[in-house]
Formats: C-alpha cells, sequence, structure tokens
C-alpha cells in the first residue's frame, strides 16, 4: 500500500480532536501573553523572571537583614500575626495548601465535635476538585446541603435531615460564578448552623474581596465563624500558600496536624515574602476591582445585545466580586478559536481563560477583572465584544 492510499478510520494527516484541542489551548496561552490588553495578568500566567521580580519589593514589606525562617519562625510567624489581625482572630498558621489547611481545621473541629460530617455545598472546591481528600485522607464525611448555584439557605440548613459537626461555607461561590449571599442571609446560615449546635468554617480563599457584597469589613465577615481559610494567591498574587485563622486553641491543634500532613516545610520566605507583598499592594486595590468589574458586566451585555447575540448571560448580572461568568451559546471550541483569533489579529483578549463546556452548544468562561482591567472603558469592551461576535459563526442552530 502506497503512502498515500486511504486507511480505515482517520485520514492521513488528520489530527485526533484531543491534538486539535491540546494545540488550540497553546495558541490561547501564547495569545493571552502576548495580547496587548487583557483584563487580568495572573502571577502563575507570567514567565519566572517576571514572577521573581515580585520579591524585588520585599524590601518595602520586611526587613531583609533578618534571619531567613527555619520551619516556621521569623518571617512566617509575621504573616501570621498579620493575618490573624486582619481577620480579628486570635491566631493564624500558615500553610502550604488551602487543600491542607482545611482537612487540618475541619479535622480539628472532627474531634472536638464528636462529629465528623461536614455539610457543604456540592459545587464547593473539596466537592469538585480534591479528589474526595475530606475522606480517602481525613476520615471526614461530606454531605451536600444543596447543588443548586448558589448559597445554601437557612432553611436547607435548619431542616437538613441528618446531623452534622461543622457546616462549611464558601465564600464566595466560586464554581456558581462567584456568588455571594447578602449580610442578612450569611448571618441567618450561621445562626441555623448554631441551633444545631455546629460550628462554622468559611472557605475564604476569596474572602479579600468579598467586603464590597457584604458591606461589612474582613474582621466582621470572619467573626461570624469558628474558623476561616484565607489563600494567598487567588486575589493577592503570591507564590502560593494559605492561611487558617480563628482560635488559640484550634491553631496550636492545627500546627501539630500541619506537621503531620507533611507541610512543615523547611523554608518558605520567597512565598511569605510574595503574600505580604500581595496584602501591602493588591488587598488595598480589590475593592476597585470589584466595582470597576461591574461597569466591565454591564458592557458585556449591552455589548453582546448590540452584536445581535441577546440569548448571551452575564452572570451574576451584577458581579459579587471581580470575577464572574459569561455564557454563550456554541460549543466551546468554538468560542476558543474565536477568542485566540480575536488576539492574534487585534492584540485584545477578551476571554483569556477557558471555555468550559455545559451541554450541546452551550459554554461559559470566567472573567477576572484585576490591575489591567481598569484601562477599559465600556465602550472600550463593548467594541471588542463587536469584533469578538465578527469571528463567530453567522447563527446559532435551535
Amino acid at each position: 500500500m502506497s503512502d498515500t492510499a486511504p486507511h480505515h478510520g482517520h485520514p492521513l494527516n488528520q489530527t485526533s480532536d484531543e491534538e486539535r484541542r491540546g494545540q488550540l489551548r497553546e495558541r490561547r496561552i501564547a495569545a493571552q501573553r502576548s495580547a496587548r490588553r487583557v483584563f487580568a495578568r495572573h502571577g502563575f500566567q507570567k514567565s519566572l523572571r517576571e514572577r521573581l521580580s515580585l520579591l524585588d519589593e520585599a524590601k518595602d514589606v520586611y526587613d531583609l537583614d533578618e534571619p531567613s525562617d527555619i520551619y516556621g519562625n521569623g518571617v512566617v510567624e509575621v504573616l501570621e500575626e498579620k493575618v490573624a489581625a486582619l481577620l480579628g482572630t486570635e491566631a493564624a498558621a500558615f500553610f502550604p495548601t488551602g487543600t491542607m489547611a482545611q482537612q487540618v481545621a475541619l479535622r480539628c473541629w472532627a474531634g472536638r465535635t464528636g462529629n465528623p460530617t461536614v455539610a457543604l455545598h456540592a459545587l464547593s472546591h473539596p466537592e469538585v476538585h480534591e479528589r474526595n481528600a475530606f475522606s480517602q485522607v481525613s476520615g471526614l464525611r461530606p454531605v451536600r446541603v444543596t447543588s443548586e448555584p448558589r448559597m445554601p439557605t437557612a432553611a436547607e440548613v435548619r431542616d437538613f435531615a441528618e446531623p452534622f459537626g461543622t457546616l462549611m461555607l464558601e465564600l464566595p461561590l466560586r464554581e456558581a460564578g462567584c456568588v455571594l449571599p447578602t449580610w442578612d442571609e450569611l448571618t441567618d446560615v450561621v445562626q441555623a448552623a448554631r441551633e444545631r449546635d455546629a460550628v462554622v468554617h468559611f472557605d475564604g480563599a476569596r474572602l479579600w474581596e468579598s467586603t464590597v457584597q457584604l458591606g461589612r469589613p474582613l474582621e466582621e465577615i470572619a467573626g461570624l465563624a469558628d474558623s476561616v481559610y484565607v489563600s494567598f494567591y487567588k486575589s493577592l498574587d503570591a507564590f502560593g500558600g494559605a492561611a487558617l485563622a480563628g482560635p488559640k486553641t484550634l491553631v496550636e491543634e492545627a500546627r501539630t496536624w500541619r506537621h503531620r500532613y507533611g507541610g512543615q516545610i523547611f523554608q518558605q520566605f520567597p512565598t511569605v515574602l510574595s503574600a505580604l507583598v500581595g496584602l501591602e499592594r493588591q488587598l488595598p486595590r480589590l475593592p476597585e476591582y470589584v466595582a470597576h468589574a461591574r461597569v466591565v458586566a454591564a458592557a458585556f451585555r449591552e455589548g453582546f445585545a448590540a452584536a445581535g447575540l441577546p440569548w448571551a448571560r452575564v452572570y451574576p448580572e451584577v458581579p459579587h466580586t471581580h470575577d464572574f461568568q459569561v455564557w454563550l451559546p456554541y460549543e466551546a471550541d468554538v468560542l476558543t478559536e474565536a477568542a485566540v483569533r480575536q488576539a492574534e489579529e487585534t492584540g485584545t483578549m477578551l476571554f483569556t481563560s477557558p471555555w468550559d463546556p455545559h451541554g450541546p452548544g452551550l459554554a461559559f468562561t470566567e472573567i477576572h477583572v484585576r490591575a489591567p482591567g481598569l484601562e477599559w472603558s465600556e465602550e472600550d469592551v463593548k467594541a471588542a465584544v463587536a469584533q469578538f461576535v465578527a469571528q463567530l459563526p453567522s447563527r446559532v442552530s435551535r
């Protein structure tokens, strides 16, 4: 058979769907890095040289002539004290990951309440992204209060069919569009858990930017819970790391379990210094990002309507944080190709995050508004939306 003869199955030189999507992903990443205009440039998307340059600012937040840290002392303790002060808790402990921090926190609460059952949302991070770590590693038993794309209600917590020792609330709930309850709704949910003699733990990976929607300072929000986890890289752009904050006795016990879980790392100063820089530089700007995300979201809605895509959905319509979702009636690959082509041709990239399929001919992506996004006016967004829609197939089959 000659080299040009047809084969059964895939024709010669035809790439598989997996290969094609891999190539499209590489184009998307390259387009994001080279685009002149984006809404956010996350640290993890930058080069090693760019990331290391963050430590040039460390001299402004810590005396670099102090001794380096060893097994959690020195600069690590300074970060822990700063977080405890910001959240209004008695103590805080630094952890290498939020996954570890929350397992340790909930394990400690299970021992204190005598109940390993953790009530949480079906869309919460441990349920979606941690490979059943609660049950497989920590002996905890997660039960789902609700799977609706919103926060659990007080009635759902109060009327849940079985006992639980801890209620875990993710604030904001990322998978549902970074949604938050109102302050009254949140206090009612916490009270419902208290009525059931349960403790309350906040998964506050993105708690830092929740103050605008909730209308309360960080210490008042954190004060509702018995313990709180916060991340240093999701909004503060640090290299990584997390903190668990709460009563001193809980945090002391958590340090013991941190060691047992392998989190007693010899030196952590690069990550800790980057977290201190983030608290100094990024934390004060988060309300500004949230406010502008609402401007951007409104411009998206108006831009899609003007461009002939009235079905397009921005969710929440008024973002609760500086992150929100955009839903469009196209296949994910079609939308990714349009976003990449727009960036390659114009230098403007509206959609840098992946598009996730959510049914036949339906997909969504996340918009993250950070410092680069502040440079976009409403008219800039609408013009870019029109350019993007021009890259799409003319009509969607109904």
